[in-house]
């Protein structure tokens, strides 16, 4: 048993540690990191990136990629990846300039672009893409567009297109059945209105994690 007498001397002690751990704990949760599972909410319209198992009837004809109000649905994660044909380290720091793929956890597709047409505003379709081991070609790679040095959980970012150049956005517009109430996604070739994102609720491995086991800090 711990006598009387060395209680105030712990108390002191775990006194010191306390903030020190919080602040490291905090400090170790700011960045998306490769492996990150995350929803992606736009800052102008407040709603999350979304994909599913309804193609587009028109365009591509691939797997369509919309943005949704419902703050729970699990087909609004997507998990952060190097780009085809390279690797980033489990728990690395997301660096502004690096090129990534988003990866949709329910459908294994990849958020695409290409020459398109989107269906409801005319701008550039975003559509989800690959095989069914997830692997696409270089149109789902984008390029983070962020401040400073690396992807922060509370700074709002941007995806840049690598092949068309064009920047990751909602319109405002609104489709109708079978998948109403959503918005359209689109890629539009200036970085202004609906083209910020920020990192919302998600599964985000730490930094000082990547080499001892899978804990994470869990927002689902």
């Amino acid at each position: 048993m711990t006598s009387s007498s060395t209680i105030p001397f712990l108390v002191i002690i775990f006194s010191f540690l306390s903030p020190i751990d919080i602040t490291l704990a905090v400090r170790n949760s700011r960045h998306v990191t490769c492996g990150t599972v995350l929803k992606l909410q736009n800052v102008d319209y407040n709603v999350r990136l979304h994909s599913h198992d309804v193609k587009y009837g028109t365009g591509s004809g691939q797997q369509s990629v919309t943005a949704t109000e419902l703050q729970e649905d699990v087909n609004s994660h997507w998990a952060v990846k190097a780009a085809t044909g390279k690797h980033c380290e489990r728990g690395e720091p997301v660096k502004c300039g690096d090129t990534i793929r988003l990866h949709h956890s329910v459908t294994n597709k990849n958020l695409h672009s290409h020459h398109f047409q989107s269906p409801l505003s005319g701008n550039q379709e975003i559509s989800a893409y690959g095989d069914e081991h997830g692997q696409g070609d270089t149109g789902d790679h984008w390029v983070l567009i962020c401040s400073g040095d690396s992807w922060l959980r509370s700074n709002p970012v941007r995806f840049q297109h690598k092949d068309t150049n064009m920047y990751l956005g909602v319109s405002g517009r609104t489709f109708g059945r079978p998948i109403n109430g959503q918005m359209e996604v689109v890629g539009v070739p200036n970085p202004y209105s609906g083209t910020e994102w920020v990192a919302a609720e998600g599964l985000f491995i730490h930094p000082t994690e990547k080499d001892s086991g899978p804990r994470v800090h869990t927002e689902l």
